[in-house]
């Protein structure tokens, strides 16, 4: 077999091929032994019909398609391999001139990965967060955990006050009429959360158990039943209960009943090492965005609209994975919030541009540096997904047995190798 790559223009290839006349014939006598098994003809039982007959009955053009079909794949990969081309979407084919006894001579046109020109990617500058926790934050993560196990009392004596939750019964009315949605009993109302409409929780302030209270308010002009926007509206307001968070005081039992530790002072040393670790972690993410960014910039590379769309289809699929776990279709999603799957893809088209150019960038680097991966770190990942998913390594592997599975997981490790070769090879100053 000769292919010969004739030109690439506008990230498309154009591929000559040409197949030995004796893999043809093959070919074809392969496609007649497949064909006349499953044809039907009249006086000759399945798969013995001559191949004249056979001809006669289907034609010679079902054979010749076979036939190709069988060529195709093995002589196409070979191709790409002989001129070194990445394809990136699939081939337009063209036969030239496919008879027997004589060479089959191909055209083929795909669109191929697009040339990547790297900027600087080296001592990259970056500002590296000071990580430090400060004992005012400690406090505040303190003062979650108290309102967090506060124990919830019943106020009998005693007025609403902002924080809590009042127990009511409420009746709207608009013009003197209620209106539908306007009617709740034991409606357990947080006070300060916001939940009513704007105005509705501050007039409950002060109010006691038992005591009937009348409170006007605005629909807001963009509220979401037309109907109602922008109207005024009066409830009349049943105050049935008060419910109060009652925290706990900050002392060693508090440490014992909500940690493993036993002095409020272990607990805060804790909180302080929790904090810590999660500014850490924050740094090392703005660190590698910021390395990422400033490479992916000075980089330039035409995005295919193929690879752009691949992964607007991918976006869509995990949208559609993810809303099928809460019982939802993406049809369903869409009519909910008003839109339609082409308006999805048009918001996220420049974020998948984006994402698109990066892994190209990527890509090059890890082909300029030589960074490649080994059966030992693909082993290793195995094993730390296994932890974080807390499945076993034997049940992982089985999952990850299909060539696609593989080849993602193996796509990135390549990609964060190569992140952190730019991370260690870039300038960071606090």
């Amino acid at each position: 077999m000769k292919a010969v790559l004739e030109k690439i223009e506008d990230n498309r290839a154009d591929l000559s091929i040409e197949i030995e006349a004796e893999k043809v014939d093959n070919a074809i006598d392969l496609a007649y032994r497949k064909l006349v098994k499953e044809a039907h003809i009249p006086g000759f039982r399945k798969g013995k019909a001559p191949r004249r007959i056979l001809e006669r009955h289907l034609g010679k053009e079902p054979i010749f398609q076979e036939a190709l079909d069988i060529i195709l794949p093995d002589a196409y990969t070979k191709a790409i391999e002989d001129t070194k081309i990445e394809p990136i979407d699939r081939p337009e084919v063209q036969v030239e001139q496919f008879e027997e006894g004589s060479p089959l001579k191909l055209k083929i046109n795909v669109e191929v990965k697009p040339e990547v020109k790297l900027g600087d990617y080296k001592g990259i500058h970056v500002e590296k967060p000071v990580v430090e926790v400060a004992e005012e934050e400690r406090d505040e993560y303190l003062e979650k955990l108290r309102e967090r196990h506060a124990r919830i009392v019943v106020v009998t004596e005693g007025a609403v006050e902002e924080g809590d939750t009042a127990v009511i019964d409420f009746k709207g009315y608009i013009d003197g009429q209620t209106f539908a949605g306007g009617i709740a009993d034991n409606f357990p109302l947080e006070i300060g959360s916001k939940t009513l409409i704007e105005g509705f929780e501050d007039q409950l302030i002060g109010a006691e158990v038992g005591e009937s209270k009348d409170v006007n308010v605005t629909f807001p002009e963009d509220y979401r039943e037309e109907d109602l926007a922008g109207k005024d509206a009066v409830f009349k307001v049943d105050i049935k209960e008060i419910k109060r968070k009652e925290l706990l005081p900050l002392d060693d039992e508090f440490a014992k009943d909500i940690s493993d530790f036993d002095t409020l002072e272990e607990l805060k040393e804790d909180i302080e090492n929790m904090l810590k670790e999660r500014k850490e972690k924050e740094a090392r993410e703005k660190i590698r965005s910021e390395v990422i960014g400033k490479v992916v910039e000075n980089a330039k590379v035409d995005v295919p609209d193929s690879l752009v769309d691949r992964r607007l289809d991918a976006h869509l699929r995990r949208l559609s994975d993810k809303l099928k776990e809460q019982n939802f279709s993406l049809e369903e999603y869409c009519n909910a919030n008003n839109t339609t799957e082409e308006q999805i893809r048009k918001e996220y088209r420049e974020q998948a541009e984006e994402s698109v150019k990066t892994d190209l960038v990527l890509e090059e680097i890890a082909a300029e540096e030589s960074i490649e991966i080994t059966e030992d770190e693909i082993l290793e990942e195995v094993q730390n997904l296994a932890e974080r998913l807390d499945e076993t390594q034997d049940n992982l592997q089985k999952t990850l047995q299909s060539k696609d599975n593989l080849e993602a997981l193996s796509y990135g490790i390549l990609m964060d190798k190569t992140v952190k070769f730019l991370i260690d090879n870039s300038s960071q100053k606090e």
